[in-house]
């Protein structure tokens, strides 16, 4: 079911790139974005779990670095039956946590500075299953290939704004330029958080009902959500946007803007959820 989710994504990103395309350079200009949208298809399948690693400043750590995190992942890897994925740690005071990649064999956990030190042992395992449960219920593929697609696309659009505003995007064909290529550069970015929201919520509750059966209990997760939420509204993050649904809490929630394009569910919501849930 995620693999046709990736593919119907894919094709509406690829749509949204196209359609830029032609409003900038009529149908040249779509005929290169077509181009441009084949090629990133298979660059973001490949390699979005780079992209994202690289538009979060994530670095890699080792078991030497990180012994405790590592028998953590180790151990909650093995209950959800899963590949050692590869760990980061993401140079952030805020606490949170992502993963990516586009398979089991494939994939990576990154928890931030802060959620290192904010969490203690069982809110640790708790996240850390969260995250394992994206990777056994194989949401990372489409959540990954959002964030490349849709942080190419708002770059595009930066490129193409201030062509506009400049005179450098009138373009030689009618079809395309001037104002259509000005509307056109403030729309893609807001069909591709669309297609962020379209994606993001539902996965989350079920991240959180397996993360909390590979825990063992579900009071771990559920409370360092509470404190999770709380840190995020009082600690900001420098995070590009197209990355924000990949955490486990919006990252940033902190800023009001934010929260009208929100990609994940209330976090109340989902600890009512959790604290229901019966072993």
């Amino acid at each position: 079911m995620n693999n046709l989710k990736a593919i119907l994504l894919m094709g509406v990103l690829s749509v949204i790139l196209i359609t830029i395309g032609g409003a900038v350079g009529g149908a040249k200009g779509a005929t290169i974005f077509l181009l441009i949208s084949l090629g990133m298809n298979l660059f973001s399948y490949f390699y979005s779990d780079k992209v994202a690693i690289k538009m979060t400043n994530s670095q890699p750590v080792s078991e030497q670095e990180a012994p405790e995190l590592y028998a953590i992942i180790r151990k909650l890897a093995q209950r959800a039956g899963l590949p050692m994925p590869k760990v980061y740690i993401t140079p952030s005071p805020q606490p949170n946590a992502f993963a990516t990649g586009r398979n089991p064999q494939n994939s990576a956990v990154a928890v931030t500075e802060g959620l290192l030190h904010l969490c203690d042992r069982d809110e640790l395992e708790g996240v850390l299953a969260h995250e394992l449960a994206h990777i056994a219920n194989r949401d990372i593929l489409v959540s990954t290939i959002a964030a490349a697609f849709a942080g190419a696309i708002t770059w595009i659009a930066n490129i193409i704004q201030w062509g506009a505003i400049f005179g450098g995007m009138r373009g030689e064909d009618e079809e395309g330029g001037g104002i259509g290529a000005l509307v056109l550069a403030f729309v893609a970015p807001l069909a591709a958080t669309i297609v962020q929201l379209a994606i993001s919520r539902s996965r989350e509750y079920g991240a959180d009902e397996l993360g909390a059966r590979i825990a063992g209990r579900p009071d771990g997760l559920a409370n360092a959500l509470l404190k999770l939420e709380r840190a995020a509204q009082q600690i900001p993050m420098q995070v590009n946007p197209a990355a924000s649904h990949m955490f486990i809490t919006n990252p940033l929630s902190f800023q009001s803007v934010a929260k009208l394009f929100s990609t994940h569910p209330p976090i109340q919501e989902r600890v009512m959820r959790l604290r229901q849930m019966r072993f």
